[in-house]
This record gives structure tokens, sequence and C-alpha cells, in this order.
């Protein structure tokens, strides 16, 4: 589908020149911090030298003193505690970091993953009825919980106390738990409101050390788990989540818990892990086990402490993964057949798609292929338990929880973000809740937003693509959601050379620039049926990246295209 352009602009240009001098860099990468909201000195230097030293007081968390009061009585008076999380990546190495951290403090805890398929998302009834028949005095909800009234109320019937650490957003009615951690609650003061899951349980053991004088070098050992949840749950990588992705990431490349070690062992990653490795290998793999079979898989191999057991089960989570990618190759064939076949699907501003047989753990990755075909909002459905269960995505600058909750008298149960949320209905509502969601979205929607936008920083000549300027660009990670990694664009680009397609989709070609003797290298991935273009015109426009690629040893800089157009 043919993307739209769009340069960003560049705000607070009246700092440019001033940035510019006291960080002694030019002015095309000033611009790229002032796009950033950094336009004084001191926010450039927490920005490229961010420091532990800038996490947030835990105790500014709403509940923060409650939970972490409850949570030392619990430990000290020998009581059983149930750490439980969510089956996605969030969820799970929440409940590593959780479990992983306070075992050196109690021999009396456990973890409890509800099962996808029989239980569903979030607290259950069966999971605090385990509790109950166990002797379980508190769980620690981790990802999960903010919505749990009636689950909040089994557990207070049985004398269970609830801590609950979320970070979704609440509905209008909360639990009535002992403790709730979220700082998207509306009366919660909390600075920065988009940690993940794992990154409000993190704040949670950051108050229990502050109280209890431990020292917080401690808790960091644990920041790898923190940078795979910030990277797998695309929350904003900005703030304290940028803190805190950092210095996951250095764990990550030096010393990696046992468990992702052996993980990125068996993902074939070699070269330096950043917050996309995770994203396309790491991630991956540990949600799989919860997609397909269960998620404790997942939470042993991450709490897991000497190299025989954690080669096992990583070697569990790697072929999990490759049958989750058959799964979900066949499915989403289907769902565009179906979409291909039927003209009034085809026209429409939404897809909602619908069969029993669906594997229901793999139908948000399939609702993601199928936008980056239609690009529009998307939900995919399947039959689970005699109901139609699915997953929604949506596109940029659209709310598909609003739209879904437009549909509420359909629905028994959703939930989720304005980019991503899971429903449940009757199998008889399905058919109405097509329309009337098309309904919805046809009447709300911004035509403009259904072409993909490429959203690019800055205007640069070929020039610009040099070392000195690409280890400054390299300074500003690690990118992701409100950072993303630069994206430039360059005029009047010429081919040296006719282009190479490789392994039949990837386009290889060499470009210059008039008045300009030096020769740049680039890759275009998925951009083959670009290349007869490219021989057609003499001048075109390129949007992409600077990377840096290795060879046989030799490093050097290429341009990742994302797009071309001809003039």
């Amino acid at each position: 589908m043919e993307k739209r352009w769009e340069l960003r602009d560049i705000p607070n240009t009246d700092y440019l020149e001033s940035l510019s001098k006291e960080l002694n860099i030019n002015k095309d990468l000033t611009a790229l911090l002032l796009q950033r909201g950094i336009s004084e000195f001191e926010q450039s230097k927490i920005f490229f030298r961010p420091s532990l030293s800038h996490l947030h007081d835990p105790f500014l968390m709403k509940d923060m003193d409650k939970a972490v009061n409850r949570l030392c009585e619990a430990l000290f008076s020998n009581a059983k505690i149930l750490i439980y999380g969510d089956y996605d990546v969030d969820g799970t190495t929440s409940v590593s970091l959780m479990y992983g951290f306070l075992k050196s403090f109690s021999d009396h805890l456990e973890y409890y993953i509800p099962d996808r398929y029989t239980e569903g998302y979030g607290i259950s009834t069966k999971g605090i009825e385990y509790a109950h028949d166990n002797g379980f005095q508190l769980i620690i909800s981790l990802d999960c919980g903010i919505r749990a009234v009636d689950k909040a109320d089994l557990a207070n019937t049985y004398d269970i106390d609830l801590i609950i650490c979320d970070h979704h957003i609440p509905g209008e009615q909360l639990p009535k738990a002992h403790a709730i951690l979220d700082p998207k609650q509306a009366d919660c003061p909390y600075p920065f409101k988009e940690l993940s899951g794992c990154g409000v349980g993190f704040k949670l053991l950051q108050g229990f050390c502050m109280q209890n004088s431990i020292p917080m070098e401690q808790l960091y050992q644990h920041l790898d788990l923190v940078a795979v949840s910030i990277a797998s749950d695309i929350v904003p990588i900005v703030g304290e989540n940028r803190v805190l992705a950092f210095y996951g990431l250095k764990k990550l490349n030096h010393s990696p818990c046992p468990g992702l070690k052996a993980l990125m062992e068996v993902s074939g990653l070699k070269n330096e892990i950043d917050i996309s490795s995770i994203v396309f290998y790491l991630g991956p793999r540990i949600n799989a086990t919860g997609r397909l079979t269960h998620a404790h898989d997942s939470v042993r191999l991450l709490t897991a402490e000497n190299d025989s057991e954690t080669q096992a089960f990583a070697s569990v989570l790697n072929a999990k993964n490759s049958q989750r990618k058959d799964f979900d190759k066949t499915i989403t064939e289907e769902a565009l057949s179906m979409v291909e076949e039927d003209e009034s699907l085809k026209l429409a501003k939404s897809t909602v798609l619908f069969k029993n047989d669906w594997h229901k753990g793999v139908i948000g990755i399939v609702a993601s292929r199928c936008i980056e075909k239609y690009y529009r909002p998307t939900i995919i459905l399947t039959e689970s338990k005699n109901k139609a269960t699915g997953s929604a995505r949506s596109i940029e600058g659209f709310d598909i929880h609003e739209a879904i909750s437009s549909c509420s008298d359909l629905l028994e149960q959703f939930g989720g973000h304005t980019h991503a949320a899971g429903l449940t209905l009757p199998l008889e509502n399905v058919v109405a809740f097509r329309q009337k969601f098309e309904k919805i979205v046809s009447e709300t929607i911004n035509l403009e937003i259904l072409q993909p936008k490429l959203e690019i920083d800055l205007e640069v000549d070929l020039s610009f693509v040099n070392y000195k300027n690409y280890m400054i660009i390299k300074q500003m990670s690690p990118f992701g959601p409100q950072n993303l990694k630069p994206l430039f664009v360059t005029k009047d680009v010429k081919l040296k050379f006719p282009p190479k397609i490789i392994k039949e989709e990837h386009l290889k070609a060499s470009l210059y620039q008039d008045g300009n003797p030096l020769v740049y290298e680039a890759i275009g991935f998925g951009l083959s049926e670009k290349s007869e273009d490219l021989l057609n015109h003499e001048v075109f426009q390129v949007a992409y990246q600077i990377e840096e690629n290795t060879y046989r040893g030799n490093k050097s800089l290429q341009l990742n295209i994302k797009d071309i157009k001809f003039d």
C-alpha cells in the first residue's frame, strides 16, 4: 500500500542555534533533539546520560505504603504469598522479577499463571480458589487485576489480601483490594504514567528495598527482565521507561540472567541486543508458550539458575515459537482470503473476521498481519468455550478500545488499550457486532489515517550519513515508541549500479548524489517491487534510517530504506 510521507515539524527553533553551540553538534542533530522535547542543556544531559538516580520515588505512587507494609508483614511472618501474573511477556517477566527477587526473603512463595484457554485473561476464579485451597494469605497480581472487581470480592470472602500491580486503564469501579498500584488511576500522583506491568512490580520492589535498607543493586540485577517487558509491551520509551530500558539492555548485553542468555543463544542473536532484538526474537519466544500451551514454561526458563535447565527450557520455547509461526501463517492466509473473496469486506473501513477453529493463541498476531495488508482497525474472532473471543488491533490515530466500548451492548466483556484490546461475546452476536463496529468506524474514522503514514524526522543530503553523526544518533537510543529511530529523507538521489534482488523480496542498491563523490550502500527489506521503477527513473527520493552493517568482520554504514518515491 502506498504510504503518505509526513515531515515532522521542528518545535522551538529559537533554541536551535544556542543548543547546537552548547552541545557542539550540528543543527540537524540538534533538530532531532528538539523534536524529542529537548531544548535545554540539562535536559540533553539527562537524555544522553540516563541515570538510575533519575528514577522516581516509588512512594509517590498511590497505595505504595500500604503495599510495601503488607508485603513486609507477609514476608516477616512467613505467610504464604502467591505471585499471580498474566500469560504474555509483560506478565511472565513481572512474575519472574517478583518471584526471582523475593525468593531470597521467603520459602513460602509460589507463582501462578492462568491458562489462556480455560481461565482467560486476568485474575481468575480458579486462581483465587487455588490460593484459598492452598492456604495463601496474600496474592500479588502483576500486569492484571485493575478490573477484577468480582475476583477481589471473592478473595475478600476467603480473607486473602490482594495487592494489585497493574498499568491498564481502570474501569468505573475499582476492586476492593488491600492496595492498588496503578499510575493510571485518576487520583494517583505518580509523575510517570506509562510503566509496563513489570515496571509497576519493579516499583513495589524498589519501595520494599528502600523501606528495609536493602542495597538497590540487588534489585538492579533483574533489570534485564524489565527491559524485555518494556520492549514487548510497546510502552513509550521515554522518562522512567527509558532509564529502565537503558540499564536493562546493558544487563542483557553484558550479564543476562541464565534464562535470557539461553534464549538469546537459541534465537541466534550474536550482535548487540537492542529493543528491536527483543521485539522480534526474544518476546515472541517467551510469548509462544502462553499462546500454544501454558506460560509457566516461560517463567520456569526466566527463573532457572543452572545451564542444563535453561538450555532445555529455551529449546522448548524455541520449538513452540516455530509451531506458533506455522499457525500464524496458515490462519493469516485464511483471513486474507476471506477478505479478498467478499467485496463488502474489501470495501469496508474495518476488518472483523470470525472462524470457529482458529487458534486463540495467535489471533492477535493475525490481526496485526491483516493490518499490514489492509491498514484499518481489525478484530479477529474465534470460538472458545461456546463464546466468540477475539483480539483487536488498531492503526495510528484511531482508538479501538473506545469503538469496541460503543458496541458493549453486544459484548460480555472487553478491555485493553487505544491500540489493542480483547473481547468476548455470544456466538449469535457476531454478525450484529461486525455490522455495528463497521458502522461506528465508518462514522468516526478520519479517512486520511486509513493510508499508512511514514513520519520523517528530517530532510538531509547523503553527506549527512557519516560515522560522526551516526555515533551521536546511536546515543539517542534505546529507540521505541515516542523515541523512534530517526528517519531521514534525501531527494535527488541516483543509482550508481543496477539494483540487485536478494531472496526474491529485498532490494540492494548503491546510491549517490551529484556533487558528492561517495557511494552509499542501501538495503530495502521487502522493497523488491521498486526495482523496475528505480531503473526507469534517473532521480528519486529515499526515506531511510542509518545503521551499521557488519560483514566478515568489517563494519560500514548503510541506508536501511523504508520507502522510495519517484518524482
